[in-house]
C-alpha cells in the first residue's frame, strides 16, 4: 500500500510538472515554428494559415507572439487564438482572440497587468493595426458560458446589433489554475499602417 501511495504521489507530481513546465517548453517551440511559418508565408507574398503576429507593449518590449485559426486546445497550445467565426484585423466587427495566463507558453500570463488606455499591435502580411483598450484586464470577468464577448459588437446589452466599428476583444482564464471565470478587455481599432505604404493614411471601417 505504502509503495502504491508513493507511486500515485509521483505521478500526480510528474502530471503536475508537465502541465506547468513541460508544456511552456514544448509551446515555445511551437510557437517559434508558427512565426518562422508566418515569415516564410509573408516573403512568397501569401497569407498562409495564420493570422500574423500580436505585440502588447504591457507585456514587455520583446513580446511577440503569433495569432493561429482557432480556440481548441491544439491552436491556443500554438500561440494565441482567432476565434474563427470573428471578424478579422480591420474588418468591420469583433476580431476576438484567447490565450492561456498559465502552460502551454502563457501567452498572456500578465492579462491582468493590461491598463485601460494600453495600446495592442496587430500585424498581418499588409498592414498593422493599433487597438487602444477600452477596460483594464481585471475590470471584466464573465463566467465561460458568456457568449457577448464572441458577438459582433461585444456588449452585453448589444446583443444581435450590427457592428458600427473595428474592435478586438482578448480572453482569458481569470485565475492561473482551473476556473470557469474568464478576464475580457475589448479595444477600438484606432489607427491602420499600410506596410508597404506607411505614410498613406487608411481610413477606419465604419457602417
Amino acid at each position: 500500500m505504502g509503495l502504491v501511495l508513493v507511486l500515485a504521489g509521483l505521478s500526480v507530481l510528474g502530471y503536475v510538472a508537465w502541465q506547468y513546465w513541460g508544456t511552456n517548453i514544448v509551446s515555445k517551440q511551437q510557437q517559434a515554428q508558427v512565426r518562422e511559418a508566418i515569415s516564410e508565408d509573408w516573403k512568397n507574398g501569401t497569407d498562409g494559415k495564420n493570422i500574423g503576429l500580436l505585440r502588447v507593449p504591457r507585456f514587455g518590449k520583446d513580446y511577440e507572439v503569433p495569432i493561429v485559426k482557432g480556440f481548441d486546445p491544439g491552436s491556443l497550445a500554438k500561440g494565441v487564438g482567432f476565434y474563427p467565426k470573428g471578424d478579422l484585423p480591420g474588418e468591420l466587427g469583433n476580431f476576438a482572440i484567447a490565450g492561456h495566463r498559465v502552460t502551454h507558453g502563457e501567452p498572456f500570463r500578465d492579462f491582468l497587468k493590461l491598463r485601460k488606455g494600453d495600446k495592442v499591435y496587430v500585424e498581418t502580411r499588409t498592414a498593422v493595426f493599433t487597438y487602444v483598450l477600452r477596460n483594464a484586464g481585471d475590470s471584466i470577468t464573465v463566467d465561460f458560458t458568456e457568449g457577448w464577448p464572441l458577438q459582433q459588437v461585444p456588449d452585453p446589452a448589444l446583443r444581435g446589433e450590427p457592428p458600427t466599428k473595428s474592435v478586438l476583444t482578448m480572453l482569458t482564464c481569470s485565475e492561473l489554475f482551473h476556473t470557469d471565470n474568464r478576464n475580457v478587455v475589448v479595444g477600438d481599432l484606432v489607427r491602420i499602417v499600410d506596410k508597404s505604404d506607411p505614410e498613406r493614411k487608411i481610413p477606419l471601417p465604419s457602417a
